[in-house]
């Protein structure tokens, strides 16, 4: 095929994936960071156990995908033998408070401006401005001073990616292959388990189809640009559904139209906006909403610079490295996932006790 074949494939495909989970996501009320609020101020885990098992899902079909040579994950950014430690725990912690400050994370940001808020907009807007001058722009050079001081090169230590497996083959003197099924079915288990033990969620047809529809359109992501675009001749980036730095590649293409094309990326997030707008007219759902006073203004500018920066450092978000990254059950995700949900949890408490100090006392006190 030739480069506009590929790219159109590979773009419709995204916009595709994107209507789903836009649409889905708004019906189901699909959000990560209500997970957490939800797990530590009312003690209900569906919303949360929904996330998680579009991660055990994501697990299933990416190595799935691998392990049968369709798709060649250890070309991701995920896999890389550079781990970045550090950008993942910062990163990590930064966008997990940003969300909660913001009224959600990147996906549920997309997905309320679908549906008509005009504080997502904003959030948006400032996401995708701050994740791109942490990628190009002015503070990229910092991001890149911060990864050359703490980035561990893998390779030194006889690995050729972070994949967990690798790591844990290596440890044990395992085959690499034997090693990555044996996380692979693990962590899926363990997931899996942890989700459909609890009786609220298993009696909650709209939590378990949310997280089943969820991690499939990252499995689904890894076909389109693994599979569909994988051309000898003009091969496409491999990546999935992940969000931050695409919020600010589309702004960037939104004032440089002419001679641009729509990345997978992209077409997604459009995707999910587009999806989400239908879901909410159909169902009626659909309404302009607004802050409330300039406090709510100033929480969700600061919460969407706080994510556009830590998911870039951090290489995803709640999606990216929560769902489609934890498929490649790579380590710098696991790291990335653990400090995600740290940050929301102080993040929630931040809000309920109006001091960083003190939502720091309640989260001790409570474990």
């Amino acid at each position: 095929m030739g480069e506009w074949a590929v790219t159109g494939v590979v773009g419709l495909g995204g916009l595709g994936i994107g209507l789903v989970f836009g649409a889905v996501a708004q019906r189901t009320n699909f959000c990560t960071m209500g997970g957490i609020s939800d797990q530590l101020l009312m003690g209900d885990g569906r919303r949360l156990r929904t996330w998680l098992l579009a991660t055990a899902v994501a697990v299933i079909g990416t190595q799935a995908l691998a392990s049968g040579g369709a798709v060649a994950i250890d070309k991701s950014i995920y896999l890389t033998a550079n781990f970045g430690w550090a950008g993942a725990i910062l990163g990590g912690l930064l966008f997990g408070f940003g969300m909660t400050q913001a009224g959600g994370c990147g996906s549920r940001t997309l997905v309320r401006l679908g549906a008509g808020n005009l504080k997502a907009l904003v959030v948006a807007l400032v996401l995708g401005l701050v994740a791109y001058m942490t990628l190009r722009g002015l503070i990229a050079p910092l991001r890149v001073q911060l990864e050359a001081a703490t980035n561990l090169d893998l390779k030194a230590l006889g690995l050729k990616t972070q994949h967990l497996g690798d790591m844990i083959g290596l440890g044990f003197g395992l085959a690499a292959e034997t090693a990555r099924r044996a996380v692979a079915v693990v962590a899926a288990a363990g997931l899996l388990w942890f989700c459909f033990k609890d009786a609220d969620f298993r009696s909650s047809p709209r939590d378990v189809f949310a997280g089943l529809v969820i991690g499939l359109c990252s499995v689904a992501g890894w076909t389109v640009t693994g599979i569909l675009g994988a051309d000898d001749f003009n091969p496409v980036p491999l990546v999935s559904v992940t969000l931050v730095a695409p919020v600010g590649e589309g702004l960037q293409y939104l004032m440089t139209f002419t001679g641009a094309t729509i990345s997978f990326g992209v077409a997604v997030a459009g995707g999910i906006v587009l999806g989400s707008f239908l879901a909410a007219i159909s169902g009626g759902s659909f309404r302009l909403e607004g802050f409330a006073d300039r406090a709510d203004l100033l929480r969700h500018l600061g919460g969407g610079a706080l994510m556009g920066l830590g998911g870039v450092l951090a290489l995803g978000c709640t999606i990216g490295q929560g769902v489609t990254g934890m498929g490649t059950l790579a380590a710098g995700s696991l790291l990335a996932l653990g400090s995600i949900l740290a940050g929301g949890a102080i993040g929630v408490k931040y809000l309920e006790e109006g001091s960083l100090g003190g939502a720091l006392r309640a989260l001790a006190a409570r474990n």
